[in-house]
């Protein structure tokens, strides 16, 4: 039957949880949500709500087909990647974990508060924040990856870099992802480098550099004009010989966005599971949670930070980025109880 949609549409499905479902509903990419109905997306026309039943054969296929493992991290519940800034300026615990026992300290102690896998960044990407050579981010990551495998660590080690260097020296030193904030628009030789490695990559969308990605972000469509930015790096990366498998992707808030960009990505997040990978939200701290909850203080707005978490997994979203383990692992326990996981 000819497809009654152009390419220009946009299928976002709304999800549901808990054990009480419709016949017929579909779950949605294999994981803990599910959905009947689909908000129908399309630039320069209003939005409507259509039956998952008049979904295409293709993005119906996309939308339901379970998730592969990602670094052996199975995606059938949400996941908690908890954040290691081993550099002296990050805007939330800059200073705090660089000096390298501190690092492998907080490492371990993520591990035991509930993390799956640890996010190791040596160049803060605030915004405002200028570039660090690549030589001194790979002195502040890779031997702290380093030790930590020396250590018997097992818990899966994402090395937080745009630069091929830097993630060369990472995954040589044992870390097991890439991810990249700028989508493997900044360094052209990092696609080969985690390709070569057969590492897997998480692609995040940036509107700018960091020193100049708030001075006045535009979209014509925030929601999708980040969905098509990340297809178009999620295609780069499958040239370079990294399979969909190994691909997740982040819509990226705060980079290069507005409170209100951030908000409708927030919102819009399930259309992401429409490219066919896994989703990860890094929304921790960040400078929206304290305008709308009134906190300046980064280390303060953990609740808001743990809402915002929770919205996301709600919607299927299986990597969550934070700084607050315990606290996230501990909310995430109670909602998954309501959700009728086991």
């Amino acid at each position: 039957m000819a497809n009654k949609f152009p390419m220009t549409d946009y299928f976002r499905p709304i999800a549901q949880t808990g054990p009480v479902r419709p016949l017929g509903a579909l779950t949605l990419a294999g994981g803990w949500t599910w959905f009947t109905h689909v908000e129908h997306l399309s630039r320069g026309a209003p939005s409507r709500v259509l039956p998952a039943s008049d979904l295409p054969d293709d993005v119906r296929q996309t939308l339901t087909a379970p998730r592969a493992p990602v670094t052996g991290l199975s995606m059938d519940r949400p996941r908690l990647m908890g954040i290691l800034n081993v550099t002296p300026d990050s805007f939330s615990d800059g200073g705090q974990f660089n000096a390298p026992q501190a690092a492998l300290a907080h490492a371990l102690r993520m591990v035991e508060q509930g993390a799956d896998m640890i996010d190791i960044g040596g160049e803060s990407t605030r915004p405002g924040a200028a570039e660090v050579p690549a030589q001194q981010e790979t002195e502040r990551t890779a031997p702290v990856i380093a030790a930590l495998r020396a250590g018997g660590f097992r818990t899966p080690i994402s090395i937080d870099t745009r630069k091929a260097p830097v993630a060369r020296a990472a995954l040589q030193a044992g870390a097991d992802l890439v991810n990249d904030v700028a989508g493997f628009t900044f360094d052209p030789d990092l696609p080969g480098v985690a390709a070569g490695a057969g590492a897997a990559v998480c692609l995040m969308h940036a509107q700018g550099t960091p020193e100049v990605m708030q001075a006045d972000p535009r979209y014509d469509d925030v929601l999708l004009d980040v969905y098509d930015w990340l297809a178009e790096r999620v295609a780069v990366a499958q040239a370079a010989g990294i399979p969909r498998t190994k691909i997740m992707v982040d819509p990226g808030i705060g980079f290069g966005k507005t409170l209100d960009h951030n908000l409708a990505l927030i919102r819009g997040l399930s259309l992401f599971h429409g490219l066919g990978c896994p989703i990860l939200l890094g929304a921790s701290r960040k400078r929206f949670i304290g305008v709308i909850a009134n906190v300046q203080d980064a280390a303060d707005r953990m609740p808001g930070s743990v809402a915002i978490a929770l919205a996301g997994a709600a919607q299927g979203v299986q990597f969550l980025r934070v700084h607050d383990i315990a606290e996230t692992r501990q909310a995430l326990s109670l909602s998954q109880a309501v959700w009728g996981m086991v």
